[in-house]
């Protein structure tokens, strides 16, 4: 095993690694805490000092920093440079309060684009495959990003951006896209679009890279077997560059961390104490080699683990686990902890399309939750009594899986809006 973009960086010993954090630690506090009065205040307030801060041992020292900070600081207040050195903004596709914009110099954007280089060649990219990619461009990180590390590997790019399905596979089939760059529910309607017009034997793609929302192991393999690729999980968010933070290789457990760029912590979400590794917990980002736009102790609200064992693709940077859920997307119904993956999970074991949506709401001071599904086009054919049985034999899955009821309905095909960007998957009505 092993297929490397940067080798002597990717396979380094951790002795070195932790020299590298250690290093660019001590210069991001010391950087920010002179050039950037909101951490200079987040620090004085925390009563820390640059020079309390001599190595990772010391980073639990320092404050968080949240979304909220972010927008608090919008546009320029978090930026270390003079708006004169950065080249690129990018930002979220939030739409609450205002948006997050991330600033970049030429650095900034190499180092990402090395970042998304690493993921491609991980996933067996090479300067003879063609990269076709569907993640959105613009503003969105996605489609800039895999871009750039698609050109440092040398693949033949295409950027497709989202949306145009019919577009999407002519391209597909006439110039023999490879590796596939998009979102896992997007990767799942092109599988279902190619089924649809029958020109399996027309696509050439043999490895997909999918992020920017998360999705179960049952998801991946369906998505495998319908488009006859391998799936590799990507990771990252556009507050510290965009994807490529993280990424799967042919191993496929856990996602590496590009540590010699950024420096994962897992924290308790209530308590913000730092956890061992192996333990879930939220995940926190300290970027150490940005320079218009670093982040100290930022808090993801996504919950996964690390881990350090070198991997068996010869890789020892530090892995994390596919995403469990988030902090602030964990449904508490009843009382009880529901993540959408849980659901998604039971679904692909039913047999079930992944095109779901959850309806939550509140009726008489009490909790419910409807979980809508398609039916493929062979069950939409079945009699009534088959369906029922069918919605039946969900809601006691659930019911295994999440500890409650559930009620479920089983809608025609295609009836559940497509996304090409994020799914929306929950539509909650509760007034809280």
């Amino acid at each position: 095993m092993g297929r490397y973009f940067q080798e002597e960086i990717e396979t380094a010993s951790r002795e070195q690694i932790q020299e590298w954090q250690n290093k660019g630690l001590v210069a991001t506090v010391k950087n920010v805490y002179d050039n950037v009065p909101y951490y200079k205040n987040l620090m004085d307030k925390k009563g820390v000092k640059p020079e309390d801060i001599q190595s990772t041992a010391d980073l639990h020292k320092l404050p968080f920093l949240t979304k909220d900070d972010l927008r608090e600081a919008y546009p320029y207040g978090l930026l270390a440079l003079p708006l004169s050195d950065c080249v690129r903004i990018q930002s979220t596709s939030g739409t609450t309060g205002k948006r997050v914009v991330a600033f970049y110099t030429h650095h900034d954007i190499d180092i990402w684009e090395n970042s998304c280089a690493r993921a491609i060649v991980a996933a067996g990219g090479t300067n003879e495959d063609v990269c076709h990619v569907c993640y959105g461009y613009g503003l969105f990180t996605g489609g800039p990003g895999l871009n750039g590390g698609s050109h440092k590997v040398g693949c033949l790019t295409l950027p497709m951006s989202s949306g145009n399905t019919d577009r999407q596979l002519q391209f597909m089939t006439d110039l023999g896209s490879t590796i596939l760059c998009c979102t896992p529910s997007y990767a799942a309607y092109l599988a279902e679009s190619i089924h649809e017009k029958g020109i399996q034997d027309q696509i050439q793609l043999k490895a997909g890279i999918f992020g920017a929302e998360a999705w179960s192991e049952e998801m991946r393999h369906d998505i495998e077997e319908k488009l006859g690729i391998k799936a590799y999980d990507i990771y990252g968010l556009t507050e510290i560059c965009g994807p490529g933070v993280s990424f799967e290789c042919e191993a496929q457990e856990g996602m590496h961390v590009n540590e010699d760029y950024f420096i994962p912590e897992i924290i308790n979400p209530e308590t913000g104490e730092p956890l061992p590794d192996g333990e879930k917990g939220e995940l926190v980002f300290t970027t150490i080699s940005k320079e218009a736009f670093p982040l100290i102790r930022y808090r993801t609200k996504d919950i996964t683990y690390i881990t350090r064992e070198k991997c068996k693709c010869g890789r020892t940077h530090a892995r994390i686990h596919r995403l469990m859920g988030r902090t602030d997307d964990m449904l508490i119904i009843k009382g009880v902890n529901v993540f959408p993956s849980q659901v998604e999970e039971v679904l692909i074991n039913q047999g079930m399309p992944a095109n779901y949506q959850l309806i939550i709401d509140r009726i008489n001071n009490s909790d419910t939750m409807e979980v809508r599904v398609e039916m493929t086009p062979e069950m939409f054919s079945d009699t009534v009594s088959v369906i029922e049985k069918k919605e039946k034999e969900i809601v006691s899955a659930l019911k295994s899986m999440l500890g409650i009821y559930a009620k479920v309905k089983l809608v025609e095909p295609k009836s559940i809006a497509r996304s090409e960007g994020k799914a929306v998957r929950v539509i909650d009505n509760r007034k809280i």
